[in-house]
This record gives C-alpha cells, sequence and structure tokens, in this order.
C-alpha cells in the first residue's frame, strides 16, 4: 500500500442518493429506504434491492490523483439461470465519466427457485482503483453499482478529500419498478433516470426498486419526506406482472399514493409516468414469470400467464393501467396545476420495441435506457415541461 494514503472515514456527507446508512461489522451499508420503512414489510426482494445503491455515489472535492475503495459486494446466483453481470463503478470527473472498474471477491447468495431457499456464502472485500486523476482541484463521483448490493470498507485517497459542496441543482426524486432501477444496463450511469438527471442537470434520488413499485404506502411516506425539487412516480410494470391487485383497489390506491407525496411536497412538480410498451402484458394479465422454453435454451426470458378474458373480471393490463392512469391525473390536475402526466408509449412503443426489442421481453438494454431517457428529458426538461427550470 502507498504509504502517502490517506484513510478517510466513509460518512453520509460523503454520500448522495442514499436515504440511510447502516454501520456493518465490516464498514458501511447505504440503504435507499430509511430503516422505518424496511421494517414495515421484510420482503426479500424488496430487502435485496433497497439494498442495491441504483443512483447512490460517493461525491468528494479533492486533489487526489488516486482513489482505492475497498468495497464488500453481495452478489445473488441463481442456479439454471443465466449467470448476472458483475456490478461496475463509474468514475466520474468533473461531470465527465473518465473510468470504470469492477471488484472481486465479496458475497454470494445462491437462491434456489425451485425451493425459496437462499444460501448465504461470506467471501472478501475487494479493492477498486483509479489512478492518473488530474493534479488539480476537483469534484468526483464513484457511481456505486446498480445491481448489486455494496458495503463501503475503506476509502484511501493520495489527497485530502471534503465532501463536494452543495450545488444550486435541483433535486429529482424518481420511483419506478426494476426498469427505473436499471435493470440490463450494463453500468449505474447508463441507466434511463441517470442519463436523464444528467441532461437535465438535476441530482438525481433514485427510489427504482426492481419488483416492489407496487404502491405501497410506505414509499409514499418515504418520498414524503424526503426533500425534492421534482418528484416522479412511474407506475404499472410490476402491478400487472406480480398480479397484486384489481382495478378496484388500484384507482383508489394511487390517489392515496399521491395524496401522501402531495402531504409533504403540496405544490412541488409531480409527473405520473404511465408505463412504456412491454408485448408480454400490454393485453395479457399477469402474473408474470420464466420463460422455461427460453430457459432450457440458455436463455432469460419473461412471459405472461394471465388470461386476457380477465381483464372483463378487473384483472389489470398495460392498456389498461395507461387509461387509468391518464384518467386519473386529468380529474386531480384539475385542481393540481403541478401534476402533469407522461404516457409510457411516448418514451418506448411499439416501433420502438421492433427496432430495439426488449431482450428478456421485460427490461431495456442499455441502448434503449438512453433512448428512454432522451425522450424524458425533452419531455419533462423542456422549455414548457413539467420540470422547466
Amino acid at each position: 500500500m502507498n504509504s502517502t494514503w490517506i484513510t478517510t472515514p466513509i460518512t453520509a456527507d460523503l454520500l448522495r442518493g442514499a436515504l440511510d446508512l447502516q454501520r456493518t461489522a465490516r464498514g458501511v451499508l447505504p440503504h435507499r429506504l430509511p430503516a422505518w420503512a424496511r421494517a414495515q414489510y421484510t420482503d426479500g426482494q424488496l430487502t435485496m434491492v433497497e439494498a442495491q445503491p441504483a443512483g447512490v455515489r460517493l461525491a468528494l472535492r479533492t486533489r487526489a490523483t488516486a482513489v482505492e475503495l475497498d468495497t464488500l459486494p453481495t452478489r445473488q446466483t441463481y442456479p439454471g439461470l443465466p449467470s448476472r453481470p458483475v456490478g461496475v463503478y463509474d468514475l466520474i470527473v468533473d461531470g465527465h465519466l473518465t473510468g470504470q472498474a469492477s471488484v472481486t471477491g465479496g458475497d454470494t447468495v445462491t437462491v434456489d427457485m425451485a425451493t425459496g431457499t437462499a444460501e448465504h456464502r461470506s467471501g472478501p472485500p475487494g479493492t477498486l482503483r483509479f489512478t492518473g486523476l488530474p493534479d488539480r482541484m476537483k469534484n468526483i463521483e464513484i457511481w456505486l453499482p446498480h445491481n448489486e448490493t455494496t458495503e463501503l470498507v475503506a476509502l484511501r485517497t493520495d489527497a485530502p478529500v471534503t465532501p463536494t459542496p452543495d450545488r444550486p441543482r435541483r433535486v429529482w426524486l424518481h420511483h419506478g419498478s426494476s426498469i427505473s432501477q436499471g435493470s440490463n444496463a450494463t453500468n449505474p450511469t447508463a441507466t434511463w433516470p441517470a442519463v436523464a438527471a444528467s441532461l437535465g442537470g438535476v441530482d438525481l434520488v433514485n427510489l427504482g426498486l426492481g419488483g416492489s413499485a407496487l404502491l405501497d404506502p410506505f414509499i409514499a411516506r418515504t418520498m414524503r419526506d424526503t426533500p425534492a425539487d421534482l418528484v416522479s412516480v412511474k407506475i404499472g410494470i410490476n402491478l400487472v406482472n406480480t398480479d397484486v391487485m384489481r382495478l378496484r383497489a388500484f384507482v383508489p390506491a394511487v390517489h392515496g399514493f399521491l395524496d401522501t407525496i402531495r402531504d409533504g411536497h403540496p405544490t412541488t412538480p409531480l409527473l405520473v409516468v404511465s408505463p412504456i410498451y412491454c408485448p408480454i402484458h400490454e393485453d395479457t394479465p399477469g402474473p408474470g414469470t420464466f420463460d422455461l422454453a427460453a430457459l432450457g435454451a440458455g436463455q432469460l426470458r419473461f412471459r405472461a400467464t394471465g388470461d386476457p378474458a380477465e381483464r372483463a373480471n378487473g384483472k389489470l393490463t398495460l392498456r389498461v393501467i395507461r387509461d387509468e392512469l391518464a384518467r386519473i391525473t386529468a380529474r386531480r390536475a384539475a385542481d393540481d396545476p403541478n401534476l402533469h402526466h407522461l404516457d409510457g408509449l411516448d418514451l418506448y412503443g411499439q416501433s420502438d420495441f421492433a427496432e430495439l426489442p426488449l431482450p428478456d421481453q421485460l427490461h431495456p438494454d442499455t441502448a434503449t435506457h438512453r433512448r428512454i431517457a432522451e425522450r424524458f428529458t425533452k419531455q419533462a426538461f423542456a422549455p414548457h415541461g413539467p420540470f422547466a427550470a
């Protein structure tokens, strides 16, 4: 180890995008939900994804030319399914992507999909190293992987660091599904919310939670209590592919979710985004499941298992949800001029699927994340858009 390294304790003021920082036996674990919210429903899926630090980054001001970060990732493996990609760390120097790296080691959780059991194996921390940085005072961000739990063990630099000073940038608080968390994007700054935040010149707090955008009241209360200048909620896909509710429950749940957000953000621009195009669930209800034929060929794909005829009994499809969200927001906007609606098909529609298909029939790849982000930026951050400066 370089004898000139300076070790800096990792504290909350060095992090952006996290709502809680838990001390562990080996370091600190960033969380995207506060402890009280995590305690309200200890579902394994939610526990996993909220601790995957999508949008969370170390933000430093320093002259350092070299940075080392010891981290302890936790990675999931699923026997019989293709291996999940290893998490990537993005280095941003004064707003520009300058380096990328991954770490070895870490813990492994092997999940048996047939029995629902999980085996946890402990491993050592890994070390991330970026060198050759400009020898001048600069702002550095290290974006943590959006797809694996990441404990932060130690931060070392060859010059002192301080937290990046607060900039006069607006804070954008966004909630959505695994698509918003960044599933299938190759790196953390390539997820569509991260790209849109960069293009829009705002600071992102990403509450995209894979499989868990289910109109949970504790999520709405978390958003109510989180300071933000701009708020958006992307609603739909998880409600369909988990088959968690019917139309009768959906409409009041949306109203209640928005009411709670408004309790803390009464006049903040609030954008409701409906689902992007997803052929398997456009007119077929959930639940969604793995396509076993594709798995047999070594490919990961999803399919819908519901009966389209069940829409008559209130089962939800993406088309039903888009129609209802448009009606709900139009009705509420009559008394709430800062409430806005964005049709997900304007971000990614049927013609986009023909050109850039969803690789697993559910999640966009990196190129599609970019397209969604650029279109969101043009709609939301345009001079007359809901998030206009």
